[in-house]
């Protein structure tokens, strides 16, 4: 009888995933296994004791400390330079003013022992923040340092929870950041199933524009998606904002979530000691016990699993080469200047300053969009695909399949894509204006929109959409139209951009059914 070599890899990858998930839970210890608060310290500059900055900071702490009992937000500074202090603390809005004014008394307290001598710190309470710094941070967007929290208890289908939760996330980002009545605040409700319903918070102190609350809030959900969406709830502690979301009504005074495991405050004493025991037992036997087996199966497995990525990749290209009217040999090598759309990664790490958070654009379904300058000063936009995102391959793919084919005015411009690695990236061209969601969501932007700026938009939408479903080569169905896909260049001309979820239909083709949902649920 042969040897099963599928069931042994598999066996030992579970067993692999165990060891590090054991490994990661015991390396962010201080993140999951403990109460608030949590700190940020800078350590970089240090008070002395006695001095003129510890009697400003003493005193503005308890001013900020007295203050809260009257309102959740704040920002003062005391004594004059070098030793002037700025602070702010933020108390999250669902919450009373009592319960403000004790949140702020404690973290004035926990923020001088866990800090101590620091000249630049935050500490994140359960329902509040509070923030001390010798430079003036008020009205700056300050996302360095973000800490990620992740509960313990995962979702079982992580993929389709992270496709679904995305727009709505997006949603609330711009509620809180554009919405004047919000006041850099929103919560929202979205069911996932008969028994399922989620819960999200989103919060930006107040100082910033709605810009910059945006920004920090875009930032804060790349944060969260890149560690803890296979969590049953999460959240991230920013200096800026604040943005959570649970399985259950957690800013509505449900305590915790209704299952068997609570969601953050793991309890102290014997059963933090046991699980610390099991943690330092089973982590050694793990990696005794599998390490040697793992190796030998992963080498041979990564072998096989270039090769099947090499022809991938070429069945990509040679899709691509069809496209443009020629055709590749099997097994040749495609250069760019058999594809002239075709471009290096360091050509595009470099025009995006390696994918910089200041150069970020937005976050969108399935990935990031950043903008870049190229060698030769010309602006562009370039979208990267998720890592992440199991779906985002077959939708980059009918992306540049589709755009090379398509030609119009009203159609945002595909300068070029690059296939490397596990990098996926579409470069297009820049557009100035952002999108049309922008201007609809943000009241001053709103009001630069007249009646006739908006109906040549409306036109110039109709006119996009009338030469893909007529008058192109392939008759094309978008089925993801939206604001935040429309795109606005320097003179406000509308552009359709994001063909991810398109679909190709026959040209005597009247009607058909799709396979599963797309677009905005």
């Amino acid at each position: 009888m042969g040897h099963n070599f599928l069931s042994d890899a598999n066996t030992i990858q579970l067993l692999l995933l165990l060891y590090f998930s054991i490994a990661t839970l015991s390396q962010h210890s201080s993140n999951f296994l403990t109460h608030p608060p949590y700190k940020f310290c800078s350590n970089t500059s240090l008070y002395e004791a006695n001095s003129p900055f510890q009697n400003n900071l003493q005193t503005l702490m308890s001013y900020l400390a007295s203050n809260a009992s009257v309102s959740n937000q704040y920002h003062a500074y005391a004594g004059n330079d070098p030793d002037r202090v700025y602070a702010q603390y933020m108390c999250y809005n669902y919450i009373t003013n009592e319960k403000c004014s004790a949140c702020i008394d404690a973290a004035s307290q926990d923020i001088m022992q866990l800090c101590p001598n620091n000249r630049n710190a935050t500490v994140w309470e359960e329902l509040c923040q509070l923030r001390f710094s010798n430079k003036n941070f008020i009205g700056q967007l300050d996302f360095s340092g973000n800490i990620p929290l992740a509960n313990r208890e995962t979702i079982e289908n992580s993929v389709q929870f992270i496709s679904v939760v995305n727009e709505n996330f997006s949603n609330l980002t711009k509620k809180a950041a554009f919405e004047p009545t919000q006041s850099m605040y929103a919560t929202g409700k979205l069911a996932l199933s008969d028994i399922d319903t989620l819960y999200t918070l989103m919060q930006c102190t107040t100082d910033l524009s709605s810009h910059d609350c945006n920004t920090c809030l875009q930032v804060a959900i790349q944060n969260i998606s890149n560690c803890c969406y296979v969590g049953r709830g999460a959240r991230l502690l920013s200096r800026s904002c604040y943005f959570r979301y649970e399985l259950y009504a957690f800013y509505e005074g449900a305590a915790e979530y209704s299952g068997t495991q609570k969601v953050y405050n793991f309890p102290r004493g014997k059963t933090l000691t046991i699980l610390k025991i099991v943690l330092g037992t089973c982590i050694p036997t793990v990696v005794l016990a599998f390490l040697t087996a793992s190796c030998i199966i992963y080498f041979r497995r990564i072998s096989r699993k270039e090769t099947d990525e090499e022809k991938s990749h070429l069945a990509f290209l040679q899709e691509l080469r069809k496209s443009s009217g020629s055709t590749l040999a099997e097994g040749n090598k495609v250069s760019s200047e058999e594809l002239p759309w075709m471009m290096d990664l360091s050509v595009i790490r470099a025009a995006t300053d390696n994918f910089s958070v200041s150069n970020k654009l937005g976050q969108g379904g399935f990935g990031s969009v950043y903008k870049g300058i190229l060698s030769d000063g010309s602006e562009v936009a370039v979208k990267r695909l998720s890592r992440s995102s199991e779906q985002g391959v077959k939708e980059f793919k009918t992306e540049v399949l589709l755009i090379m084919k398509l030609q119009h005015k009203n159609l945002v411009r595909l300068l070029g894509f690059c296939v490397e690695g596990e990098e996926k990236l579409l470069v297009y061209e820049f557009m100035p204006n952002s999108s049309l969601d922008v201007f609809l969501f943000d009241p001053t932007k709103r009001a630069e929109l007249d009646w006739s700026g908006r109906i040549d938009i409306i036109n110039g939408i109709a006119k996009g959409m009338l030469y893909l479903h007529e008058d192109s080569r392939l008759r094309i169905i978008h089925r993801d139209l939206k604001a935040s896909n429309v795109l606005l260049d320097n003179e406000m001309n509308p552009k359709i951009s994001d063909f991810g979820m398109a679909r190709i239909f026959s040209s005597n083709e009247d009607g058909a059914n799709t396979a599963r949902i797309v677009g905005t649920l």
